[in-house]
């Protein structure tokens, strides 16, 4: 099956409708071959092209389901990767609008910053290493488009990895002299402690993690490139969203990352815009 097949094309306008409409929709795995990550991959590509079509431009790549913990979560078993649209980036000092969310959970990560392309493989950690630019603290804000978070790897690969916001610190780290491997990470909500992990509990290395990711968009034929910014994946289990609530992640020997919420929840909409 393909992206231009009708029922991949459903699959795209299932998940488009319910990120426009703001009202999560069905899995899309009864669209799709069970396992048919092929197609499940393009149609994200087939999403993401919608939306650099009204104006988004890419800034980087997320890789998702690397923590051991997360998987078992959704109930997966593999990594998968999302593409970072300049739309989805939010700043630490600002609050997010909780009403342009669905259903939100929020993980800490360590983002890397490239400063050369990984265009040569097989990719390795060091490759990784030498092509950073600087890791930053961050937090991923995934936001399913499908109901109640019921995904396989089908529907959430489908789903831009169920992509939503991303916040990145204000503290630029190089990787000298740092192991992504050991840093340990809190994340609080403003009452205590609602997530910890370590840099091993991401694929036992993050470096690893950005080099399965390097390695996988070479084999697709689309290389990282220097300023991308890369997700690595969670340090630690991903919890839901309070509206109204403040999360702040510390990493140690990288520094922190806060991302405030309002308290508003807008209401799903109809297609003729009235609240559902």
């Amino acid at each position: 099956m393909t992206a231009g097949e009708p029922q991949a094309r459903e699959a795209v306008q299932r998940l488009a409708a319910a990120q426009r409409l703001r009202r999560p929709c069905p899995p899309v795995r009864d669209l799709l071959a069970a396992g048919d990550l092929d197609t499940a991959y393009a149609v994200q590509t087939a999403g993401i092209a919608a939306r650099l079509a009204a104006g988004a431009t890419v800034v980087g790549h997320k890789i998702g389901l690397t923590n051991p913990k997360v998987q078992v979560q959704l109930g997966v078993d593999q990594p998968d990767f999302g593409v970072l649209l300049d739309d989805m980036s939010r700043s630490p000092h600002e609050p997010i609008e909780s009403r342009d969310l669905l259903q939100p959970k929020i993980e800490a990560e360590l983002a890397f910053v490239l400063a050369a392309d990984l265009t040569t493989g097989p990719v390795t950690e060091a490759d990784v290493e030498a092509a950073t630019d600087y890791v930053v603290a961050a937090l991923e804000i995934v936001d399913s488009r499908i109901t109640d978070w019921d995904i396989t790897i089908v529907d959430t690969v489908a789903d831009n990895a169920s992509s939503g916001l991303f916040v990145l610190g204000d503290t630029h780290v190089a990787l000298t002299g740092l192991d992504p491997r050991s840093v340990e990470m809190d994340m609080t909500d403003g009452e205590g402690i609602v997530s910890s992990g370590s840099g091993a509990d991401c694929l036992g290395d993050p470096r690893a993690a950005v080099a399965w990711l390097a390695n996988t968009a070479l084999r697709n034929g689309t290389p990282l490139r220097a300023g991308d910014v890369v997700l690595s994946g969670a340090l630690g289990p991903m919890v839901p969203v309070t509206a109204g609530a403040t999360y702040t992640a510390t990493i140690t020997g990288v520094g922190t990352v806060t991302a405030a919420f309002t308290g508003d929840v807008q209401p799903a909409t109809s297609d003729a815009g009235e609240p559902q």
